[in-house]
Formats: structure tokens, C-alpha cells, sequence
């Protein structure tokens, strides 16, 4: 008494199967993307889209856009330029700067 076709219980299985592994698939395509999106945005300017170059501002290095001649600071930046610096017009558009960023973080 063979049958030809499938039971209920194969086709619940190769159905699960075949769901998981299309999941996994589009994680997979969906990570290379997002990883493949942020290196073609890594080091370009957020305001042209010119690539930044790397240089000394008082002593830390900062990104500098040569095209918009925008500067981009990282995290902890300002507040080492701001040290060795003092009460000059630089320290108080930096302190303005510092003080504002600081607003837009949440829970401050």
C-alpha cells in the first residue's frame, strides 16, 4: 500500500523548512546591504557627499570636507580641542556647539 504522494505531515515539514530557509536568506542579503550601504557612506561628507580627509585641528584629528570645507568632529572631540584652549571667540561658538549637542541627546 505505497502511495505516490506526500503525507500531511512531509509537506508541513518541507514547508517549514523551506520558510526557515528563506529567512535566513533575506537576514543574510539584508546584513550585506545595510554593511554595503554604510561603507560607501564611511568618510563621505553628510552635507556634499565629498570624501573627507583626515587632519590636525589643535591637536586632535578631525574630518574636513574640501569641498563644503565642512568640519566633522567625532565623539569627544570638541571637548579635547576645548582644553587646551582658551577664553577665545573658538571656545565659545565650541562651548555654544558642546551645549547644544548635549540637548539633542536623549535623557539629558
Amino acid at each position: 500500500m505505497s502511495s505516490d504522494k506526500p503525507s500531511r505531515n512531509e509537506d508541513e515539514y518541507f514547508a517549514r523548512e523551506e520558510a526557515e530557509r528563506l529567512k535566513k536568506l533575506r537576514e543574510k542579503d539584508s546584513a550585506e546591504r545595510t554593511a554595503k550601504e554604510r561603507k560607501s557612506h564611511h568618510m563621505k561628507c553628510p552635507k556634499c557627499g565629498a570624501a573627507l580627509h583626515t587632519e590636525a585641528f589643535h591637536g586632535v584629528q578631525i574630518d574636513r570636507c574640501p569641498d563644503c570645507h565642512g568640519m566633522w568632529f567625532d565623539a569627544g572631540e570638541i571637548d579635547l580641542i576645548l582644553k587646551d584652549e582658551d577664553d577665545g571667540v573658538l571656545r565659545k561658538i565650541m562651548n555654544d556647539v558642546r551645549s547644544s549637542l548635549q540637548k539633542l541627546r536623549p535623557g539629558s
